[in-house]
């Protein structure tokens, strides 16, 4: 994923299928929506991890009173959306912007409808499907009956974050290019893992944890 702060939750257990001494690795990853792509999440459950991702809202529609895109219900089967007056909006193109595949979809009965008003303000309400959306909608699905997952989210970063910020001062970053603003980031990160582990352990338990 792109960079960001996230909690990954690694925890062990045993399968049906695996012998009882032997444990396989759970990991779990908790981010901030924004911080994905399709292709990130996507290979992430391929790879048997777990993702707990709100599901963006890039649109504003909502704040202004009309129908946002969570009001429109994808039918897989027959790849289309319903509208909140019940007509299909049907699939007509893919482009990509901004990196992302998407496809497109719209309806011509916008015109005649009694809803428009509280739909848009265009010739027609068109929606777009990223290539991987329903991943994404799965995720979305997954962090609504764990809910839980976003309080621990910010429990566990937002104070590292608060600190390493404050450390860095108002100008932040002091290198420039990525590969080298990421290298001054890794070392912020190594820095207070370091300070955290010896507030906890003191000096002498990290130096006994490093030696063992």
């Amino acid at each position: 994923m792109r960079a960001s702060f996230f909690v990954a939750i690694i925890t062990t257990a045993t399968t049906p299928d695996s012998h009882p001494d032997c444990r396989a690795l759970l990991i779990q990853i908790v981010a901030l929506h924004g911080y994905y792509s399709g292709e990130e999440i996507l290979a992430c459950e391929q790879a048997g991890i777990t993702v707990y991702l709100p599901k963006p809202m890039t649109s504003g529609i909502n704040a202004k009173g009309r129908f946002g895109k969570q009001d429109f219900v994808y039918v897989a089967e027959h790849d289309v959306y319903l509208c909140p007056a019940g007509e299909q909006l049907t699939y007509h193109y893919t482009n990509e912007e901004e990196g992302k595949t998407l496809r497109r979809y719209w309806t011509t009965a916008c015109q005649g409808c009694a809803l428009k008003g509280q739909c848009t303000t265009g010739k027609e309400r068109r929606i777009s499907r990223l290539e991987h959306e329903a991943v994404l909608e799965a995720v979305q699905a997954r962090l609504d009956r764990n809910s839980d997952k976003m309080r621990l989210r910010r429990q566990t970063v937002e104070h590292p974050f608060g600190t390493i910020k404050s450390w860095m001062g108002a100008t932040h970053f002091q290198m420039k290019t990525p590969k080298n603003v990421s290298t001054e980031m890794a070392l912020h990160v190594l820095a207070y893992n370091m300070k955290r582990v010896m507030r906890i352990l003191g000096v002498g338990g990290l130096m006994e944890a490093i030696r063992t």
